[in-house]
């Protein structure tokens, strides 16, 4: 496996350095029928423990499979994996006692409907704080209409499959990507797209008000420093997929979104992306996990005021060659123009090599005046960047 990723870095170092200009996807939307993600409802009326009953019963041989392989990835640390999947099957079940409400409960249920091991369960929704590599845009246009999209990578070094060429994770993922309805009283509060078995917050819209994705920030004091002091009884600190979908529930406007995202204390870095409802309201939320660093919105770029994009890399500094989704995906939004800020041709940006690449798992597009949101399963073929 190392031997082949080592001629795919080679590879990508010396196509990365040879290429100037990238050559912008045309025409790929609308995909295929057949890609378009299903859609469920999360009744938030309901008890904790019974609003995921539906995803966790529909999807659970789908669950098992991608924590069957995660733990082949881990079994191939040797001696000491043993023990790690020891500890996820009898002791990480343990750490849902310390989650807040509702959250425990939503777990809890989760492990009941699917009739996974609870810790399973847990593991489940603890690792998309640290694997999450992505690509997002929030773009408006001449009329103030906001387009807010993103690619989800996930999967990084996690079971590359040297005869498929192939993340085996990313496959994984696929069978999982789920629609989900957030409804009070019969009345959606926001909408997502989701990994099914995973309860927080990537990618939501709440209709007419703002929009948000998240993006893992590579940092050395990441999120698995967070969970060790979380596990040793600190409890200051909150998980990033919990806040997110604290804020899609409770926030009311653009404003307080923005506020919480800065200003509550984490357990992972990350970044923040966030379009709002009225003209110049996007922004890049870059996080430690104390608190924000940089709040950079879209109205300050002087080079292209109407969009705002982000990687994985702070806006400031410049991204690993080997990973420069940054440039092309800048390059297709100054060939899209503003007046082309729909569905369309924000989608054919997201379907540019490298932004699409073999990580990629889903592509979701979301408007926030008009509420609608449409997400898409993706494939890259080759000749295609594996990340």
């Amino acid at each position: 496996m190392f031997k082949e990723l080592l001629l795919l870095i080679a590879a990508i170092s010396s196509t990365t350095l040879a290429q100037s200009n990238v050559t912008c996807t045309k025409n790929a939307y609308p995909p295929p029928s057949k890609d378009k993600v299903p859609w469920f409802t999360i009744n938030l009326d309901l008890p904790p423990e019974e609003r995921w009953k539906e995803v966790a019963t529909n999807r659970k041989d789908q669950i098992r499979n991608l924590l069957d392989k995660f733990k082949e990835f881990v079994r191939d640390w040797g001696e000491f994996a043993g023990k790690v999947i020891d500890f996820v099957d009898s002791d990480l079940g343990n750490l849902d006692k310390t989650l807040p409400y509702p959250f425990a409960g939503e777990i809890r249920g989760m492990s009941k409907y699917s009739g996974l091991n609870l810790g399973e369960v847990v593991l489940f929704n603890i690792f998309y704080e640290f694997f999450t590599v992505c690509t997002s845009i929030v773009a408006e246009d001449p009329n103030g209409n906001f387009v807010h999209a993103r690619n989800l990578d996930f999967g990084l070094f996690i079971g590359w499959d040297v005869k498929n060429k192939t993340w085996e994770v990313t496959e994984a993922l696929r069978p999982l990507v789920v629609n989900l309805d957030f409804q009070r009283g019969g009345k959606t509060v926001f909408k997502s797209v989701n990994f099914a078995g995973y309860i927080g917050i990537l990618t939501a819209l709440k209709p007419g008000l703002f929009s948000l994705t998240m993006n893992e920030r590579f940092n050395a004091d990441g999120g698995f420093i967070g969970i060790i002091k979380w596990l040793e009884g600190d409890r200051s600190e909150q998980w990033m997929g919990f806040l997110t979908r604290a804020v899609m529930e409770n926030a009311t406007s653009y404003a307080e979104a923005q506020f919480q995202l800065a200003n509550t204390t984490m357990l992972a870095p990350a970044y923040f992306i966030l379009g709002g409802n009225t003209s110049g309201q996007g922004s890049v939320i870059t996080r430690a996990r104390e608190k924000a660093l940089d709040v950079w919105e879209m109205s300050s770029i002087q080079e292209h005021p109407w969009y705002i994009l982000e990687t994985n890399y702070d806006h400031w500094a410049k991204p690993l060659f080997l990973d420069d989704r940054r440039t092309p995906g800048n390059q297709c939004m100054e060939k899209l123009t503003r007046q082309n800020v729909r569905f369309a041709g924000i989608f054919d940006v997201l379907s540019t090599i490298p932004v699409l690449n073999k990580l990629t798992a889903y592509t979701a597009l979301m408007e926030v005046k008009t509420g609608r949101f449409e997400s898409y399963l993706r494939y890259c073929e080759d000749p295609c960047f594996p990340w």
